[in-house]
């Protein structure tokens, strides 16, 4: 089945609902480009046409597109061979940058590029802006979650929530081209059940419409979410109280979508699963992911009933048994220092690992959290520690221990004490003549030369290529050193 976000996006500006000031920006921006060369920022809301507003502007002025996901491919090597070579030379039918055919570079998730950590890739974009003989469009839902160099570089142009009045002739336009009948209180009330999201609007209108040729007010208030589930209840049923499919069936009652019941399942559930069950629940955590990042390369927005599946389903699924009881879970992921706990912690796997953010965040720091649940074993646990240069916070985030505990405090000091003791273990004899230094004279064990500081990294990162006792060198293993090293 055809889908129809896809199948009705706007071909031409004049084709896009309910932001005609910000359209009009955007046509105005493309027309008056030879003038003023800047890149523009189109930002806001999920689901309201900021991508589809871009193609139509290119195909408008008669522009080819070369359209990158920053949420993918945010790396200053890969933004400069596809957007860098696009927007400094040639089109694709090889036309010279001189000529009257230019080319839109469009790049999507552009809020979703976090400096070093993605190899290069935010000061790529802005060096990119501001070097580019193509025009270039930036598409970000959170303007302010780029760098200021990179917003004062290029126009902003903010695309607004779309009314329920804007959206109920795009649904009307859409049955008729489908030949479906419908009463007019029907696709009110769809509109105003997606105030503000036109994508999503459209999708509960195709999933309505599917098997019938009409559609009544009592079709759609049968699949109506209710609203009145909370999320403090869709967290009790996913991870204490019920089946799988009734989990599931909680998930599309609660007024969230995909991305942010995910983060609240994966912040809360190491508060209640026991590690087999939370080694089982990251399993379909790690599949929810992959399934809402291919809604954010695609933009199709079908995906997230997969990703559902899984952060509902599946963690539901993962339990050995039914809980009762309160439990405390804290407040929203997404808005406290648990979740720049967790960025600091993901950036620490990445940069000690070798691993991308992804990897970390999806496979490595589940994969932890397993393996030290409530800080056991502690040998373990406090190697982790060490190997990471954790804090309490850090030890506190990934074990799903108290921070301010004795356990977790006493980790930290004996991973302190244990990288003290692998840096003068492996130090070569380096700190052996630290009082000879005083006198200008090198200890038994010292180094003439200045190459004396070995630090704690080092040595916890060092080489897979050392020599083993045959004397031959070992091999690398793939890339994967970072956790083979730890253990």
């Amino acid at each position: 089945m055809v889908d129809w976000t896809e199948k009705y996006r706007p071909s031409t500006l004049s084709e896009v609902r309910g932001n005609n000031k910000a359209r009009d920006a955007l046509a105005e921006w493309g027309k008056s480009w030879d003038d003023h060369r800047e890149a523009a920022i189109v930002h806001g809301s999920p689901g309201i046409g900021k991508t589809s507003a871009a193609h139509a502007l290119a195909a408008d002025m008669g522009w080819e597109t070369v359209e990158l996901n920053a949420s993918d491919q945010r790396t200053a090597d890969v933004i400069e061979r596809f957007a860098g070579r696009a927007a400094k030379n040639a089109t694709l039918a090889g036309s010279s940058a001189g000529t009257s055919t230019r080319q839109l570079v469009i790049l999507d998730e552009a809020d979703n590029i976090h400096g070093n950590y993605d190899r290069g890739g935010a000061s790529a974009i802005t060096k990119l802006v501001k070097s580019s003989s193509q025009p270039i469009v930036l598409i970000a839902n959170e303007f302010y979650d780029m760098s200021r160099g990179l917003r004062n570089a290029c126009r902003e142009i903010e695309f607004r929530d779309v009314s329920a009045r804007s959206i109920v002739p795009v649904l009307r336009d859409i049955c008729r081209k489908e030949g479906v009948e419908f009463d007019s209180a029907a696709l009110e009330r769809i509109a105003d059940m997606n105030s503000g999201d036109l994508r999503s609007a459209v999708n509960d209108l195709q999933a309505i419409a599917e098997g019938r040729d009409q559609i009544t007010e009592e079709n759609v208030v049968m699949g109506d979410r209710d609203r009145s589930v909370g999320l403090f209840e869709f967290l009790d049923a996913v991870l204490k109280e019920k089946s799988a499919q009734e989990a599931l069936y909680t998930a599309y009652d609660v007024d969230e979508t995909p991305d942010d019941l995910t983060k609240w399942i994966e912040d809360k559930v190491s508060l209640v699963y026991e590690p087999d069950e939370l080694a089982r629940a990251y399993e379909f955590l790690a599949n929810a992911d992959r399934w809402l990042g291919r809604v954010r390369a695609t933009q199709n927005y079908s995906y997230w009933r997969y990703a559902t599946d899984n952060l509902a389903a599946g963690v539901a699924a993962s339990r050995d048994r039914t809980r009762g009881g309160w439990t405390r879970y804290g407040g929203a992921p997404y808005r406290s220092t648990r979740d720049k706990t967790r960025d600091t912690v993901v950036r620490k796997i990445a940069e000690h690992g070798g691993f991308s953010m992804a990897t970390a965040r999806r496979e490595v720091l589940p994969f932890l959290s397993a393996i030290t649940h409530h800080c056991k074993p502690r040998e373990l646990t406090v190697a982790m520690t060490a190997y990471y240069d954790f804090d309490t916070s850090h030890v506190s985030f990934v074990t799903g221990s108290g921070e301010t505990t004795n356990k977790v405090q006493s980790i930290v000091e004996d991973a302190e004490e244990l990288r003290e003791e692998l840096v003068e273990e492996h130090a070569g004899g380096a700190f052996a003549g630290m009082d000879d230094l005083e006198t200008g004279e090198p200890g038994d064990g010292g180094r003439a030369d200045g190459d004396a500081d070995t630090g704690s990294d080092d040595v916890l990162d060092r080489d897979a290529d050392e020599t083993d006792e045959t004397g031959e060198a070992s091999a690398t293993d793939d890339g994967q050193a970072g956790l083979s090293d730890f253990f």
